[in-house]
């Protein structure tokens, strides 16, 4: 129900444009798109059948790629089929509380990738600069544990900006989103009231998330490679150092684009908006989709 000419009371419908300016190409668009969210699935549900069905990698660091692979086949479902509908389709249109259920999603999962990957981290780490003890640290009690601890601290954190959106905002400039898909902060711009809150508790979370992970990964492999670097053996470094390469290339392709999206969505006015909707689509899609590539090539048991 409209109560002016220029906001709208509590919209039950919103409409996704996709990629603004690239309208006219967007169904070109899908093509890659589509191949990569099919090639993550297979890839994914393969990694997880072949650690499931195979007894010797029911260790840490393929339970941790498992988890990580069911992340990524629900991070890609949650915004794929969606996105394919509006590039193909012409079916821009989602239920408001279908938004906020995607966009819970996509935070969600996002924030369980970026645990998952500092666990990984923390786990060659032990692995490495501390071998006698791995075993013992790292029991299937203890990954039990961090899987709990993972997805409980995601929901903590993301269920307070859905509540945050459904409960205080009652007026909107608009009912169109210009993204191709539902995101907290393209959401939190079309509200027609005071979005301060939104926007501090935003950057809380991703700072919280991304900035803790990203120093405490980064502290694990400085340690680590102290410790690679400090051993006798040229071999016994090489084979050290490739237990790590396939984490390393995930980590850095996760962390690059999410950083990029971040900081051009909230400071990249001269940006494009069509440059920033595609890398910030790219980074929910490339890490499922090259995550079971990287390890399936640089992991030599689940070759």
């Amino acid at each position: 129900m409209s109560i002016s000419n220029i906001t709208v009371f509590m919209p039950s419908v919103l409409t996704l444009i996709g990629i603004p300016g690239l309208e006219a190409v967007q169904c070109w668009i899908g093509i890659p798109f589509c191949a990569m969210y099919l090639i993550a699935m297979v890839g994914n549900t393969l990694l997880l059948i072949i650690i499931k069905s195979e007894r010797s990698l029911h260790e840490p660091m393929y339970l941790f790629l498992g988890m990580l692979g069911a992340t990524d086949i629900v991070l890609g479902t949650s915004i794929v089929p969606k996105m394919l509908g509006i590039f193909w389709f012409h079916v821009p249109e989602i239920y408001f509380d279908s938004c906020l259920l995607q966009m819970g999603f996509i935070h969600t999962f996002q924030c369980i990738e970026s645990d998952i990957l500092l666990a990984m981290a923390l786990d060659r780490y032990v692995a490495i600069c501390y071998p006698l003890r791995h075993a013992a640290i790292f029991t299937h009690r203890l990954v039990i544990q961090i899987g709990t601890a993972v997805t409980l601290r995601a929901i903590f954190l993301g269920v307070p900006c859905l509540i945050l959106i459904k409960f205080r905002f009652h007026f909107y400039h608009t009912t169109i989103i210009s993204h191709s898909y539902c995101e907290h902060m393209a959401i939190v711009k079309l509200a027609a009231e005071n979005v301060r809150v939104n926007k501090i508790y935003g950057l809380f979370v991703a700072f919280t998330v991304a900035g803790f992970d990203l120093i405490f990964v980064s502290l694990s492999y400085i340690h680590i490679f102290i410790t690679i670097f400090r051993l006798p053996q040229k071999e016994a470094r090489l084979k050290a150092f490739n237990t790590c390469i396939a984490h390393i290339c995930v980590f850095l392709q996760f962390y690059l684009l999410a950083f990029f999206s971040f900081f051009t969505h909230r400071f990249g006015a001269h940006v494009p908006p069509y440059i920033h909707i595609l890398f910030s689509s790219l980074y929910l899609l490339v890490p499922p989709f090259l995550n079971p590539l990287v390890y399936g090539a640089k992991t030599k048991q689940i070759r």
